[in-house]
């Protein structure tokens, strides 16, 4: 009997300290839209401090955050001494958003070269690096048009090195000025100007509205989860891949026609297309 309630009072004991504990919320995981470039780079577009879009590369091989002069400068965040600069967001599409974020700004020899020569077939303005992409467990699957990111909490990686103002690269930014020189002399016109593409504003499941986001086109011009889209601009739909190549193809601007399924009945809806981030 001794045993016992000594056990029992051990229980008892501990009970509140169980309760105390909270459950842990589950990492938050994002689908971030991507295109490769011509050159095979991944290429994601965000905003800096509400401005952009902007088009930059993720790679793991760059210590950090690297922001474009112009961009920064367009964005409103100047460099300090070293060339380093806080951004008081950091907004990915597909909905990633950070805030106060760390980034050299500069002009990266390799981007200066391939914005020269017009290799990669668009405009780079920076390069994600290890610095932020550490977070994320990444995962790449290219047979499909988003990058998987997924938080590991409690996980921070290492400061980036504080290479300091111009110079740090080893000397290897004077390649980047004399492609800038030598592009145009050998006939590169450097990269085409591209639309930004059209944007509706919602998820899908198959040609079934899963999520209309609040205050785009979509839930502008009426449309709702569950409805099923059709007709695309009076053409018919079958598949997802089939939706998002002929919306790939149009422009912010644009207005278009669905025909959608509701409640058993068809309906006509007009929107006129957004600009995608």
């Amino acid at each position: 009997m001794r045993i016992t309630a000594c056990a029992a009072a051990a229980l008892l004991l501990t009970v509140p300290a169980w309760a105390d504990e909270k459950p842990k919320e589950p990492a938050r995981s994002y689908e971030i839209p991507y295109k490769l470039t011509s050159t095979n780079h991944i290429m994601v577009r965000l905003k800096l401090n509400g401005k952009g879009p902007f088009n930059f590369i993720v790679d793991t091989g760059a210590p950090a955050l690297f922001v474009a002069t112009k961009v920064a400068k367009k964005a409103g965040t100047e460099p300090d001494k070293n060339g380093w600069g806080t951004f008081d967001s950091f907004e990915l599409e597909g909905g990633l958003k950070l805030e106060k974020v760390e980034g050299k700004i500069d002009d990266p020899f390799q981007l200066e070269g391939m914005n020269s020569l017009g290799i990669a077939g668009v405009e780079l303005h920076g390069m994600i690096g290890y610095n932020l992409l550490a977070r994320y467990k990444i995962t790449y699957d290219f047979t499909s048009d988003k990058l998987g990111l997924t938080e590991l909490p409690g996980f921070k990686p290492a400061s980036p090195p504080s290479f300091a103002g111009k110079g740090g690269q080893g000397g290897l930014e004077m390649i980047g000025t004399m492609m800038k020189v030598l592009g145009p002399m050998l006939g590169f016109k450097g990269p085409p100007e591209r639309k930004p593409r059209g944007y509706l504003g919602l998820e899908l499941d198959g040609t079934a509205v899963k999520t209309v986001l609040a205050g785009s086109p979509a839930e502008k011009a009426g449309l709702k989860p569950g409805d099923k889209i059709k007709d695309f601009a009076d053409r018919s739909v079958d598949n997802l891949d089939e939706l998002a190549q002929r919306a790939a193809k149009r422009a912010a601007g644009d207005e278009i026609t669905l025909t959608i399924e509701r409640d058993g009945n068809e309906k006509k809806i007009t929107l006129k297309l957004g600009k995608g981030l």
